[in-house]
């Protein structure tokens, strides 16, 4: 499974700021050009994410010379879950999917509870745990699942 391009390009801007400091309104602000370079984005695809991240308080501008974004928060205070729902993204198996007309009735309840799951576990993961690299072994197993291959 896999975020949409919008949802992970907005993630990889805003962890290159994150990198930068932690978003202070002293620190200086940086230009889409900038983050564009780092990450290898294009700027115009940047422009129309940082409209819904700014509206969504995620990153604040800064005009004129030396202008930019700064994050709008520290990044530990800010969640993936949180980026990727501001560019309007959805997470693969959420109450869309379910709620498709071709979608099997017996199959909508594990789309939805997918779509759930994902969004937890992306609500559960801080800007700053990306910077910091503590992503791994996040992942929990579901009480009463199935066992997996090879255990009896």
């Amino acid at each position: 499974m896999r975020l949409s391009t919008r949802g992970r390009y907005a993630v990889m801007a805003l962890t290159e700021m994150a990198r930068r400091g932690p978003g202070g309104a002293k620190e200086a602000p940086m230009t889409l050009a900038e983050i564009a370079q780092a990450q290898m984005l294009s700027v115009a695809y940047l422009e129309q994410l940082f409209g819904r991240l700014r509206r969504a308080g995620l990153v604040r501008s800064a005009r004129g010379p030396g202008g930019g974004y700064r994050l709008g928060r520290p990044a530990v205070a800010i969640t993936i879950a949180e980026i990727v729902e501001a560019v309007d993204d959805t997470i693969a198996g959420g109450p869309e999917a379910a709620d498709m007309p071709d979608m099997p009735p017996d199959q909508r309840d594990l789309w939805r509870e997918l779509g759930e799951q994902v969004r937890l576990f992306l609500s559960a993961i801080s800007l700053q745990d990306v910077v910091d690299g503590r992503t791994m072994g996040r992942a929990v197993p579901v009480p009463g699942g199935a066992a997996s291959p090879g255990e009896d």
